[in-house]
């Protein structure tokens, strides 16, 4: 495991879309698995521009993103569909046959969970997987527990995730986050090429030092990225 620090966000940010690019650059029908939340905004922003700049092409590109809400709609303000095609999908020329994001709004949930696990495996699986991380360590939305599916999965979300993102997202309704939602498993993350986990702000320090002390635990489900044999830690 690598681990690069920046000075700031917008250099992080911008470390984070030279790596996306690049791998873009090498094979131009790249498997990319991408994140929500507000640490990956910046890295979008920086794609969008580069698009614009004529320096990447997104036409054969197909991408997975990590997760979604139970219960919101796709155009829902906080949905992560909408959220994929405001900050990044509307302003490039991948084509939206070529984006994935598990269903929330399924009828038969565990169904459609694993059929996008399967068609993520149709697709030749992930050549660069972009995460986040939670400040109680999750990546995707894989809570720290004794025991997790390792696969796309229906997941109850964590007390503390909720706060979280009620906080940054919900004006600080806690009762307006969904309670669940749809994530991919650690083991179908583990199986992307190569993996960087992006981390920014003092709130994510506790889970970066968790992951520093090179000890596995599900108390951090970080922390399995350690098994993982490319992984590059970017940190602002």
């Amino acid at each position: 495991m690598k681990k690069n620090n920046y000075k700031d966000y917008a250099a992080m940010s911008r470390a984070a879309a030279d790596i996306v690019v690049a791998t873009v650059k090498a094979k131009p029908n790249a498997v990319l698995g991408l994140p929500t939340g507000s640490t990956p905004i910046g890295m979008y922003a920086e794609l969008v521009k580069d698009y614009k700049a004529g320096k990447v092409d997104f036409s054969e590109v197909t991408t997975f993103n990590l997760d979604e809400y139970i219960g919101l709609d796709t155009k829902h303000e906080q949905s992560y569909r909408r959220f994929m095609q405001e900050q990044l999908f509307d302003h490039i020329n991948i084509k939206p046959s070529n984006t994935h994001i598990p269903s929330g709004t399924a009828k038969d949930l565990n169904k459609a969970a694993k059929e996008f696990e399967d068609l993520l495996k149709k697709s030749g699986g992930v050549d660069l997987f972009v995460l986040g991380i939670g400040t109680n360590g999750h990546i995707g939305f894989n809570e720290p527990a004794a025991s997790m599916p390792a696969y796309t999965h229906v997941v109850g979300l964590a007390e503390e995730t909720i706060k979280v993102n009620a906080d940054k997202f919900f004006a600080g309704d806690m009762k307006a986050v969904p309670k669940t939602a749809v994530s991919m498993g650690l083991a179908t993350i583990m199986k992307a090429n190569k993996i960087i986990l992006l981390s920014n702000g003092e709130s994510k320090n506790d889970a970066i030092a968790k992951i520093d002390s090179q000890v596995l635990t599900l108390d951090c489900p970080a922390t399995v990225l350690h098994m993982h044999r490319d992984v590059t830690l970017l940190i602002s």
